[in-house]
């Protein structure tokens, strides 16, 4: 236990987010007193399927293929600032993504890390397909064939275990997001398995920071209805935890954005489906009573959190075989061009009735139905839109079978010389898929472990 405050910011909320967001969450760190952390939240579902998909053809891959996107350009001044770094960019394999760190490290010249390396999250390591598949699914759905990847969501005490350990980088794999945050609060204020209100507060801190940029104003941005300054260059959260559980949310110095009220309350109700009790790993998370205000300019003050004992089974995510998408777009424009679009989805459309498939097949003109009407046909949107502008033509196609949806995709193409005038523009993808329904496991079915490599490993 070290300070009675713990800054913890985020340089990433999502695989894929901005890779210069994390170097002012750094510069503004560096200006703090007390305990440091740089959190990168990188794991969806689907994210881990298709890592889980790349470790099995290369077994050194599997982690994030945006990891050196984002450690490269802050190690060195996380190291000298001790700036501590806890990550879930291991994915599928979290050894082979220290490992990675470690040759950055190398390259650029910077101060070898101790690297601690969390695993445990794969229940296919103790649990066969046939065990999986008599679990009954959250969502009431069955567990398809080809299952890809069965990973638990695991909580943040290992991660307080690495830290303990010395780590100056935690490399994880699926966890539950807050547990990014809760991790090093737990290490930092040495909260027990049952101070469930801390335990809370930490979470909704955890909460709060996973999305990135959805709390200072990304994501939440309407202009003329909730207008955010400089949204180019929004910056990502930092926030400030007390012992006794308060919270301080802001952002990076001298970036866009916003930190208010309503940004931060729109964040803490993002994927909240009882707000009395948000089950997490560690604490089942009630907000029902929390207080959100505004602090200072681009600070909101939260508390009021409370916790309820920790659930005794686990969110399991199983992603499985889920068939093929195909895609393709084609565009027309100019005088008559919403005509010609609607024909162009008329052929298609009637083209692939012809074929006598049971494939799920949409066809929509984008711009103007794509959203609302569900693609049917007849189009709904004719006399609704200007005659004369620029239109483009999708169709796609959910299937078991690559050849049905490259035939869509062929269909699309023929229509250069087989549809109406002025097609152009044409682009197809095709798509391997991955499904994913939940389940929950006892929890004493994983045994999370901790592993150290690198500096005096």
């Amino acid at each position: 236990m070290t300070k009675n405050l713990v800054h913890i910011g985020c340089g990433a909320g999502f695989a894929g987010d901005r890779k210069d967001a994390g170097g002012p969450v750094v510069d503004t760190l560096a200006t703090r007193d007390g305990p440091k952390y740089l959190i990168f939240e990188t794991l969806a579902e689907r994210t881990l399927a298709l890592a889980q998909k790349q470790k099995q053809r290369d077994p050194e891959r599997g982690y994030s293929p945006f990891l050196e996107a984002y450690v490269r350009p802050v190690l060195e001044r996380c190291l000298a600032n001790n700036i501590r770094i806890v990550s879930n960019f291991g994915a599928a394999n979290p050894a082979g993504g220290a490992r990675r760190i470690l040759e950055i490290a190398k390259e650029i010249g910077c101060r070898h890390p101790r690297i601690a390396v969390v695993s445990g999250d794969d229940l296919l390591s103790v649990m066969d397909e046939k065990e999986i598949r008599s679990h009954k699914t959250i969502e009431g759905l069955p567990i398809g064939d080809g299952i890809v990847a069965a990973n638990t969501y695991i909580g943040a005490r290992p991660i307080a275990e690495a830290l303990a350990g010395g780590a100056d980088i935690v490399v994880v794999g699926r966890t539950t997001d807050p547990a990014l945050v809760l991790g090093p609060l737990i290490h930092e204020f040495g909260w027990t398995e049952e101070d469930w209100d801390a335990l809370a507060a930490g979470t909704l801190a955890g909460h709060l920071l996973e999305c990135g940029a959805q709390v200072t104003g990304a994501y939440f941005a309407d202009p003329g209805f909730k207008d955010v300054p400089d949204l180019a260059h929004v910056g990502f959260p930092i926030a400030t935890i007390s012992r006794e559980g308060a919270i301080r949310v802001g952002k990076a110095d001298n970036t866009g954005g916003c930190v208010t009220p309503a940004t931060v309350k729109e964040q803490i109700l993002y994927e909240m489906h009882d707000p009395s009790a948000y089950l997490t790993a560690d604490v089942v998370l009630d907000i029902s009573g929390v207080s959100v205000e505004q602090a200072s300019e681009n600070v909101v003050a939260v508390s009021g959190a409370r916790g309820k004992a920790r659930p005794d089974t686990l969110k399991t995510t199983i992603s499985f075989d889920g068939g093929w998408l195909g895609e393709a777009e084609i565009s027309y424009a100019g005088p008559n061009a919403l005509a010609r679009a609607e024909l162009a989805r008329e052929v298609l459309s009637e083209r692939a009735r012809e074929r006598g498939s049971n494939a799920e097949y949409r066809f929509d003109i984008i711009g103007t139905s794509s959203t609302f009407d569900g693609g049917s046909a007849p189009y709904p949107g004719a006399g609704t839109a200007a005659a004369d502008g620029d239109y483009r033509v999708r169709a796609a196609v959910s299937c078991h079978s690559r050849e049905v949806a490259e035939d869509l995709a062929d269909e699309v193409l023929s229509l250069y010389c087989s549809g109406p005038a002025g097609g152009g523009g044409f682009r197809r993808n095709i798509t391997a898929q991955i499904h994913t329904a939940s389940i929950l496991v006892d929890r004493n079915r994983l045994s999370p472990s901790v592993q150290f490599i690198g500096a005096g490993a």
